[in-house]
């Protein structure tokens, strides 16, 4: 019945039966779809700083110069500068100082036919080159190339007083939202952790979901509560979370130089200690599957676990509101619970009545739920007192060698890598299309190039997307903008018209492109004509231009050489397990006792490399055609990386304050970093044979003495216990038992993926058409 319901389905959702075609169906996605959220306060900001210009202008009979003005800080405003204040200004400065340059470079080319054809693609390519320049130098060259000539050292001071006033309008909440960025990473952060925490909750005790599954639920709300979290999404999002508070907090200069770390520092370490022992909890809570005791201790988990949750979500709350939020009580009643719990099993394990390999990993249970707790508390006090940051002055770089930059660049002509390829493929479709505006001596000819340009992306997927939300934008937009123009009385209702069009655009454009071609459109037609009436002639002209603009642009991304992703594959993949044989080879230096933790800076390397794959996954997804397969292969080696990280995790918390006898696991774990080598030297041979034996053999033998040293050790700790030892006493031989009974389920996990990360790696690397 539900195969029939499909077809059925299938066939309401087919072309042939009237419905959209995939094409109209991909246009109309493309124009609805919600990419972010609203701000409004940016476009009243941005707003103000354009109409002003055009009321003062036009008041004073100055309408040229404050159109001018207002053209300065439309093109500043257009970089939407986000993070700290401090990194914002930053931003504003360099977009003012670009476009002040720019506007004089293009005073200078004003009315000449060919020789903005030799400036401006080139600048057009450095916007793309360079993040921090953008698309603003273009813009502002070839926006002021096409005003009647003038005064070009006037024409530049009146855009940089734009660029000014928007930058004062943008920063102006600075004294008082200072923290806000910091303080909203910082929330998220501890949001995301509480996530990961309900994500390990909710899989106690939780049913086989593999009936669920097969139901197609739709709505959100029901899925929420018919699906268990995905815990590997939500340890990967808090991770995610993390790193963004990181990098937040580098983004501010104050602090720097100091030997104390900050409070948010010290919040923002406590958060990652949670999460570090959520992973190992969720790890060691999985192994208890094996072990089920008959008592009521996974419900008591449970609740303290949940109850954990709830008072990071009051942190968050009080961080948010800068403190107004309650934080709650510092100490749980549920985690007490549960550690009476544990207590009942131990004793009962002690006095033979449970299994002790299941009492030592409820016994882990109960350590890291206490852990986490004494973390919880610790951010709840660093949070109660405030959370702090001076001021300092920016520094500069510690060199200004050029020599580092030109090796990059060199390196990426070398390797033809991907941004080469799109830098030129951007400059050859600006110096197309204004090639052929020169040519045909077009009088709007601009709006083809500024529609390739603005809509000419890294892949062909967000091309085609950015055409369309462009293309569909500017047309409605131009029509809106004759009438406009045609029948507005005078110029203070073009100056009304456009302050609603300025907070409309700048505040929806992080919505949806498309947003922001309707209204941004008609907006740089009142600021470049402002003083000239229009007509529907023009509007139809520009019209026909930006469909010209878009016809090359698609063009360009599907003719044009390929992005280079599929190329560098195999340096990525080879990367990939380069780092985390690098974290392997950490763990196993742990759990011999030659460090005392496993360094953050390998955890975040082999983040950085699975995340490099992944996004390079998300791009040939893009692609006009593609390779399922490949993707499917990527996609697995990315989870099954993530499952790693998180299996050494455990590894390495699992390996506590004293040294005991581990057995084979140092030696395991070397094994294994020997296969992510081997592996990644196979991906270096550029003849290796892709049907070749991989290296991930069984390890059958390093396993089954680890179930030897597992036993050795139960029998062992009994004959301890009936030799008269103290039942409550801690002794090496009880705290091995508790290591390697919660290690011995993380490392089979560990084997089976690392071997699903190498054989992927392998497959995604073979050459294909």
């Amino acid at each position: 019945m539900r195969a029939g319901l499909r077809r059925g389905r299938a066939a309401l959702e087919s072309p042939a039966d009237g419905e959209r075609s995939p094409v109209l169906q991909r246009a109309r996605e493309a124009i609805v779809q919600a990419q972010g959220h609203a701000t409004p306060m940016y476009g009243i900001a941005a707003a103000l700083a354009i109409a002003v210009p055009l009321f003062i202008g036009t008041i004073t009979g100055n309408a040229v110069q404050g159109s001018v003005i207002a053209l300065g800080a439309y093109l500043v405003a257009l970089r939407a500068p986000e993070g700290p204040y401090g990194t914002r200004a930053r931003n504003l400065a360099v977009g003012v100082v670009v476009v002040a340059v720019g506007s004089g470079i293009g005073g200078l080319l004003s009315e000449r036919t060919w020789l903005p054809v030799l400036v401006v693609p080139p600048l057009v390519a450095l916007g793309t080159a360079i993040p921090r320049i953008g698309s603003t130098a273009g813009l502002a060259v070839l926006l002021s190339a096409v005003r009647p000539p003038s005064d070009v050292i006037l024409i530049g001071v009146l855009e940089l007083i734009g660029g000014l006033l928007v930058a004062v309008l943008l920063l102006a909440p600075w004294p008082a939202r200072r923290l806000r960025p910091l303080n909203t990473a910082l929330s998220d952060t501890a949001d995301a952790v509480a996530e990961a925490l309900d994500a390990v909750a909710q899989e106690i005790g939780a049913p086989d979901a593999s009936l669920l599954d097969d139901v197609d639920v739709t709505d959100p709300d029901l899925l929420a509560i018919t699906r268990i979290p995905d815990w590997e999404a939500k340890r990967r999002a808090a991770s995610e979370a993390l790193t963004t508070a990181r990098a937040t907090y580098g983004l501010y200069r104050s602090g720097r130089g100091r030997q104390d770390p900050t409070r948010p520092e010290r919040l923002i370490e406590g958060l990652a200690r949670v999460l570090h022992e959520t992973v190992t909890l969720q790890a060691v809570l999985e192994a208890t599957r094996n072990y089920p005791p008959d008592r009521p201790w996974q419900e008591e988990t449970q609740t303290a676990i949940w109850a954990l949750a709830a008072r990071l979500r009051l942190i968050s709350g009080t961080i948010a509101t800068g403190g107004e939020a309650p934080l709650g009580r510092e100490e749980s009643a549920a985690v007490r619970r549960m550690g009476r719990a544990a207590e009942h099993i131990r004793r009962a394990g002690l006095a033979g009545d449970e299994d002790l390999v299941a009492v030592a990993l409820i016994g882990q249970v109960r350590r890291s739920v206490d852990r986490i707790a004494g973390e919880v508390a610790r951010t709840r006090r660093i949070t109660a007192g405030g959370l702090r940051i001076g001021l300092s002055p920016p520094r500069m770089p510690a060199t200004l060698s050029p020599a580092p930059v030109l090796g990059r660049i060199r390196n990426a002509v070398r390797t033809r890598s991907p941004r080469f390829r799109q830098v030129s493929r951007v400059y050859l479709t600006a110096l197309v299309t204004m090639a052929l505006a020169a040519a045909l001596h077009l009088q709007f000819g601009h709006w083809m190039t500024i529609t390739a340009m603005l809509s000419l992306r890294a892949t062909y997927g967000e091309t085609v997307e950015h055409l369309v939300q462009r293309f569909g934008g500017t047309a409605a937009g131009s029509a809106v903008a004759a009438i406009i123009l045609a029948i507005a009385p005078g110029q203070s209702t073009i100056a009304v018209i456009a302050f609603c069009f300025a907070v409309a655009g700048y505040a929806m454009r992080s919505v949806n492109y498309t947003y922001w071609a309707l209204f941004g459109t008609p907006l740089a037609m009142m600021l470049l004509e402002y003083s000239t009436p229009s007509d529907w002639l023009t509007a139809g002209q520009r019209i026909v231009l930006t469909l010209g603009g878009t016809i090359i642009a698609y063009l360009a991304v599907r003719l044009l050489w390929p992005a280079g992703h599929l190329e560098r594959l195999p340096v990525l993949l080879g990367r990939l397990l380069d780092r985390h044989a690098d974290l392997v080879r950490a763990a196993a230096d742990v759990l011999a006792g030659e460090r005392t933790r496993l360094p953050y800076d390998k955890i975040v390397a082999a983040e950085r490399a699975a995340e490099a794959v992944a996004e390079t996954r998300t791009r040939l997804g893009h692609e006009r055609l593609p390779d399922t397969a490949l993707i499917t292969e990527l996609g697995t080696a990315v989870d099954a990386a993530h499952r790693v990280r998180d299996h050494l995790i455990t590894v390495a918390k699992l390996s506590r304050e004293e040294a005991v006898d581990t057995g084979p696991i140092p030696e395991i774990l070397d094994r294994l970093a020997d296969q992510f080598e081997e592996a990644a030297e196979l991906l270096e041979d550029e003849e290796h044979d892709p049907k070749a034996e991989t290296p991930a053999e069984a390890l059958s033998e390093e396993l089954a003495d680890l179930d030897t040293h597992l036993s050795k050790l139960t029998r062992r700790r009994r004959a301890e216990l009936s030799s008269g030892v103290d039942r409550d006493e801690f002794t090496p031989l009880r705290h091995a038992l508790l290591q390697v009974s919660g290690t011995r389920h993380v490392i089979r996990l560990l084997r089976e993926d690392t071997g699903t990360v190498i054989d992927s790696s392998l497959q995604a690397a073979e050459p294909r058409p």
